[in-house]
C-alpha cells in the first residue's frame, strides 16, 4: 500500500517547526512586503495567511536565523511553492531582508 502524502518535513534548526508551519516562501514573501516593498503581495493568495502571519508575529526571535538558513536551501525545493516565486527570487528577497533586520 502506498501513502497518499509524504511525511511533513520539519526544518532541523531552531524554530524550524514554526517555519515549517509558515512555509519558507510565505515567510520571505510576507516579510518582504512588510519591510521592503509594500506592493509585493504574492503571500496574500494563501487562504491560511492569517494563521501563518500570527505564527510569524509570535516567532520574531527566529527571523534572522531563518533568513540565513533560507539562503542555504535548495532552489529546486524553494521552487515548489504556490506563490509564483522561483527559488532564486526567494533567496534574493531573503538577502534583502537580512540587510534590513
Amino acid at each position: 500500500m502506498t501513502r497518499a502524502r509524504s511525511e511533513r518535513h520539519i526544518f532541523s534548526f531552531e524554530g524550524g517547526d514554526k517555519l515549517t508551519t509558515i512555509g519558507a516562501t510565505f515567510f520571505v514573501s510576507y516579510l518582504y512586503h512588510r519591510h521592503v516593498d509594500s506592493t509585493h503581495r504574492n503571500w496574500a493568495s494563501i487562504k491560511t495567511q492569517q494563521s501563518r502571519i500570527s505564527t510569524i508575529n509570535k516567532s520574531e526571535k527566529y527571523h534572522r536565523v531563518w533568513l540565513t538558513h533560507i539562503d542555504s536551501m535548495s532552489e529546486t525545493n524553494l521552487n515548489r511553492n504556490t506563490l509564483s516565486l522561483n527559488g532564486a527570487t526567494i533567496k534574493k528577497m531573503a538577502f534583502a531582508l537580512q540587510q534590513l533586520l
